[in-house]
């Protein structure tokens, strides 16, 4: 297990001095990059051998948002590999050990020179230790969205949205997508299926669907391919 401790930053708040979805998403990103970073594994590893993670889907649990200045605490590991699949999880606490959030992901072993999945590298393997799942309730990966939803006005990409693989990063569709939510609806789960890789100039269509409390979001390309399709379940504040 990979921990990593930190201080709940103004600029990861929200109006109400409460952390965001797509903060919690920089912490745990950024929690397994300093774990494979000091497994020797990391960025300059992959970028010498072409290959790279890619996430595949997000289910995030969310218990209580850590408020402005709170101490937490991230963890972060490995429970399974198999062909081109890793699955990983994460949890997010507070001071007192309290699990604030806690999350699953599914991610694919890609060859940047062919841009496919590939099998997962033995030395990769080798530095992993796996532990055992944690314990929640499991949901599918795919996220099926509705077949009827309302198109919002597209979202051009941003040079500040792209990370070392030259796409947009994973959390930043997750942002864009929290725009759509209303202030009153306060995230209890969010499932994510990431399906393609926007790049610099792309431009984003999203479409929105709300229905009872939960919230679909499709962020979809120009000829209504999706890069990612979101659900939130909200409960009203």
């Amino acid at each position: 297990m990979y921990v990593m401790e930190g201080r709940v930053r103004y600029s990861e708040v929200n109006s109400e001095q409460t952390m965001t979805l797509s903060s919690f998403l920089k912490y745990f990103q950024d929690c397994c990059t300093f774990e494979t970073e000091d497994l020797g594994i990391g960025i300059d590893f992959m970028n010498e051998r072409l290959v790279t993670w890619m996430l595949s889907s997000w289910q995030v649990e969310v218990n209580r948002n850590p408020k402005f200045g709170e101490m937490i605490r991230v963890k972060t590991w490995p429970y399974d590999f198999g062909g081109f699949y890793g699955y990983r999880n994460f949890v997010l606490e507070d001071e007192s050990g309290e699990v604030c959030v806690y999350a699953n992901s599914i991610w694919v072993f890609i060859d940047i020179g062919i841009g496919k999945p590939t099998r997962i590298l033995p030395e990769i393997l080798d530095k992993h230790v796996m532990e055992e799942k944690y314990d929640m309730i499991y949901a599918q990966r795919k996220v099926k969205m509705p077949d009827v939803m309302e198109a919002l006005p597209r979202v051009p990409i941003m040079k500040s949205q792209i990370d070392t693989n030259h796409h947009v990063n994973n959390e930043q569709y997750i942002a864009i997508a929290e725009q759509y939510l209303s202030d009153k609806e306060k995230i209890i789960q969010m499932r994510a299926e990431y399906k393609k890789a926007a790049i610099l100039d792309s431009v984003i269509y999203p479409f929105v669907k709300r229905k009872d409390d939960t919230v679909y979001v499709s962020l979809k390309d120009e000829i209504g391919k999706s890069y990612v399709d979101i659900q939130f379940d909200v409960e009203q504040e």
